[in-house]
């Protein structure tokens, strides 16, 4: 019998496992889906491809010092880094020109001045290193569990007084007032507020000024794809866990969390195996666990389900298999190793959000543009190319009668014409396409509405208020023995692992309670 059952196979459920093999537990992780991994997985999707089904870029992760706590190098994990990390083209053309994001910021700076002027690029050097402590401090807070003095300490920062209450304003202002406040040209901005974006929540709305502030820190360690796929990670964690004396169990999904006098007692599976433990980690999302909870959720939570805020999706993804890389004009060998940010301009980004909130695939979606085989010749074929496009806002729920299964293609055509504008050619390169769609993301990966990150990511639904206030500290009230870790919980989506390293630390500490 384990001490411990993990719902799911994720990347923070496996994060969980792993550090509680590591402290001598019994555990075992079983996952409903037969590919390990869930949103961080990589399948063949085309013959000779290895394509990522979920998240490709690894960045939080890596700060995280997980990989190095658990030696997960010693299970085969190793990061290609993206180096540069952003390459944001504009103009079409012998007119394009293209700003270069290096982990060094020198290199950086110089061009940003090549394209914005001296003022942006020493803009752009202060920002860096204003932020980057700041980024540092809410980084550390986001590795545990959420209290308010945490939050409180992150915002304001050492010293307090006017400085802190400055920085505390900072945190709380939108990502565009921030970078109307530090430069000029709006090349500069746009790229910004797009890599910015990719937690979800537009530039304009409230407290947003930390998602683009965070992006300091990509100039301290570079963010990374694991070589061979994203799912290397997740069977690095599985190996680590089975070399611990741990087990995995795909393709039988748990149908139920057993529970006696308010207290876990084990799960129950679709094969019919009833599985006795001492305590449950649930790495599903949240909603998931209500439901497995069935009668046994304590009467207060009766309508959590109804109140945590799902949202309606956030973007759509292509993968795509090439003769060649997109020929940007303003490209140098480089430049494919790095995001590419394809987006004209903050306008577009908010007439896409637009279209996202009147139920319709945006007009102009802005797109990020990975190329990861330029890093990686494992997950090509010789003379082929491995290229995946993200693309926002495209609403779950669409309006006016519309159903995913008769848009998809037209809105992955209009994903990819976005490119074929910076890059002419590049349609006639195709020979493999493969689109999720949010509902395709809803199907094959279990988001609720293709939200890639569980929940919203607005400050309502943040620190500690994730999922929401009284589901919080990656505990159930009134039921024993039974923790929460995944992208539903905090700090949040992306591939990060401190949710599943947080919860493994509580269950550790507290696990005379429900011995």
């Amino acid at each position: 019998m384990p001490d411990v059952v993990v719902v799911g196979a994720g990347h923070n459920a496996l994060v969980a496992a792993a550090y509680l093999a590591k402290a001598g537990l019994g555990v075992e992780a079983i996952e409903a889906d037969p590919v390990l991994g869930g949103a961080v997985s990589t399948v063949q999707r085309f013959p000779g491809y290895q394509v990522d089904r979920g998240s490709s870029v690894h960045i939080m992760f890596r700060h995280t010092g997980i990989a190095e706590e658990l030696r997960l190098a010693e299970h085969g994990l190793a990061y290609d880094d993206l180096d540069p990390w952003g390459f944001a083209p504009f103009g079409r053309g012998d007119e394009q020109a293209a700003i270069t994001f290096w982990r060094d910021l020198d290199r950086t700076c110089e061009s940003i001045e090549g394209v914005c002027g001296t003022r942006d690029a020493d803009a752009y050097r202060s920002f860096v290193q204003t932020w980057l402590p700041r980024s540092r401090r809410v980084f550390e807070a986001f590795s545990h569990s959420p209290t308010p003095a945490r939050l409180l300490r992150a915002m304001w920062g050492v010293g307090g007084g006017r400085v802190g209450k400055t920085t505390a304003r900072d945190f709380l202002d939108s990502a565009d007032v921030l970078l109307d406040r530090h430069f000029r040209d709006e090349r500069l901005k746009t790229a910004l507020a797009w890599m910015g974006s990719q937690a979800g929540p537009p530039t304009h709305e409230p407290a947003t000024a930390e998602l683009v502030g965070w992006l300091a820190m990509l100039h301290a360690v570079s963010p990374g794809h694991p070589h061979g796929g994203s799912g290397a990670l997740s069977a690095a964690l599985a190996a680590r866990v089975r070399a611990d004396g741990g087990t995995v169990r795909l393709g039988d999904a748990v149908t139920s969390i057993e529970t006696r006098n308010r207290a876990v007692c084990g799960v129950r599976t679709a094969s019919g195996d009833v599985v006795p433990a001492r305590a449950v980690i649930a790495g599903c999302h949240v909603l998931t666990t209500l439901e497995l909870l069935g009668d046994a959720l304590p009467s207060q939570l009766a309508d959590a389900a109804q109140r945590v805020d799902v949202g309606n999706g956030i973007g759509m993804a292509v993968r795509l298999g090439t003769t060649a890389l997109p020929a940007y004009p303003a490209a140098v060998p480089a430049s494919y190793h790095a995001m590419q940010l394809l987006c004209g301009s903050r306008d577009e980004l908010r007439s896409a959000y637009g279209d996202f909130l009147a139920g319709r695939p945006p007009a102009r979606p802005a797109v990020l543009a990975m190329s990861l085989s330029a890093l990686d010749d494992t997950i090509a074929p010789p003379g082929r190319q491995n290229i995946t496009l993200w693309a926002q806002w495209h609403p779950y729920r669409l309006s006016g009668g519309l159903h995913w299964n008769d848009v998809a293609r037209d809105a992955a055509d209009t994903v990819v014409e976005r490119v074929e504008e910076l890059a002419p050619g590049f349609r006639g390169t195709i020979e493999h396409v493969h689109i999720q769609s949010p509902l395709d993301l809803e199907r094959e990966l279990g988001l609720p509405r293709g939200n890639v990150m569980h929940v919203q990511m607005s400050l309502a639904s943040m620190f500690a208020m994730r999922p929401l206030p009284e589901l919080a500290n990656h505990r159930v009230p009134g039921v024993r023995g039974l923790y929460l870790t995944g992208a539903s919980t905090h700090p949040g989506g992306g591939v990060f692992g401190a949710s599943g390293r947080t919860a493994a630390r509580l269950a550790i500490r507290e696990r005379r309670r429900w011995r």
